[in-house]
């Protein structure tokens, strides 16, 4: 009888968050339209309670670094977003147990969609962007990340 409890409570206990930890962009695996295509990237999520945490950093194609970081809950409402051209707020709205799609806005409009998934295996994040950016151009990124171990 232990045994049957045993299991069912490791049945019920939760998940733990399939995108929480460090992930490194892995630049030869992802497509840039437009260009220019970073040099590093890395995004770090820590998820405590419904609140999400990232902090995406980087240098860009031209050299330039980069810091952008939102926490929001995973509610479909808009969050402040920091650091980043494209948009003043986010909006996380889950798909299923490893994608989420975010939404960003700037002064309300949206600018840039994304979905991100992580593999079956918890080892690769992509994200597919598309929309338009702060410059006005169309966007139709893919982003690979591997997990940091």
């Amino acid at each position: 009888m232990a045994g049957v409890f045993a299991a069912s409570v490791a049945f019920a206990a939760p998940q733990a968050d399939p995108f929480s930890g460090t992930w490194t962009l892995n630049v030869a695996k992802s497509k840039y339209d437009p260009g220019p295509t970073p040099k590093v990237g890395s995004v770090t999520f820590t998820t405590v309670g419904k609140t999400v945490k990232a902090v995406i950093t980087g240098v860009t194609g031209t050299g330039d670094k980069v810091q952008w970081e939102y926490s929001a809950a995973m509610d479909g409402k808009d969050h402040p977003m920091t650091g980043t051209a494209d948009g003043d707020t986010i909006a996380l709205k889950p798909i299923n147990a490893n994608s989420v799609e975010t939404t960003y806005k700037l002064k309300g409009k949206v600018t840039l969609v994304n979905v991100r998934t992580v593999s079956a295996d918890g080892k690769t994040l992509t994200v597919t962007t598309k929309g338009t950016n702060a410059q006005g151009q169309k966007v139709n990124n893919v982003q690979v990340f591997e997990k940091k171990m």
